[in-house]
C-alpha cells in the first residue's frame, strides 16, 4: 500500500503554517510549541532539532519521546474526518496535532486544549 504524501513531508514545512495560523488569531509561537511538546513529549530543544533536521512526519512521530496519555481525550473533526475514529495511527497523530492547533486558533484556553 502506498504511503500518504503527508507521511513523507518534512515537519519543518508544515510547522510555519501552524505558527501563522495561530498568530493570525493573536496566539503565539510559544503556545504552538507548548501544544506540540505536550502531544509528543519533545522538549523545545528536541522540537527545534526535528525542525532543523527537516524530519518527515513519519520519523517525527516515530522519534517522539512519548505520546501524551491524555491523547484519547482529543475528539472532533478535522478536514471532515473524526480524529478519534481514524484507523491509521500515524494519520491519527497528525490529525490530533491539527485539531489542537485549530483549537488554539479558535481561541480556546490552553488548559482545555491540553486536556487539563
Amino acid at each position: 500500500m502506498k504511503k500518504h504524501p503527508i507521511f513523507t513531508m518534512a515537519f519543518s514545512k508544515v510547522y510555519p503554517m501552524y505558527v501563522q495560523k495561530a498568530e493570525r488569531k493573536n496566539r503565539t509561537q510559544a503556545e504552538v510549541d507548548q501544544i506540540i511538546c505536550w502531544l509528543t513529549g519533545y522538549d523545545v530543544e528536541g522540537l527545534r532539532q526535528q525542525i532543523e533536521q527537516e524530519t518527515d512526519f513519519e520519523a517525527f512521530f516515530a522519534q517522539a519521546p512519548a505520546l501524551n496519555p491524555n491523547v484519547s481525550l482529543i475528539k472532533g473533526v478535522v478536514c471532515g474526518v473524526r480524529v478519534e475514529t481514524l484507523e491509521d495511527p500515524l494519520m491519527q497523530k497528525i490529525r490530533f496535532m491539527d485539531k489542537l492547533i485549530d483549537e488554539l486558533a479558535k481561541g480556546k484556553a490552553m488548559e482545555k486544549i491540553l486536556r487539563q
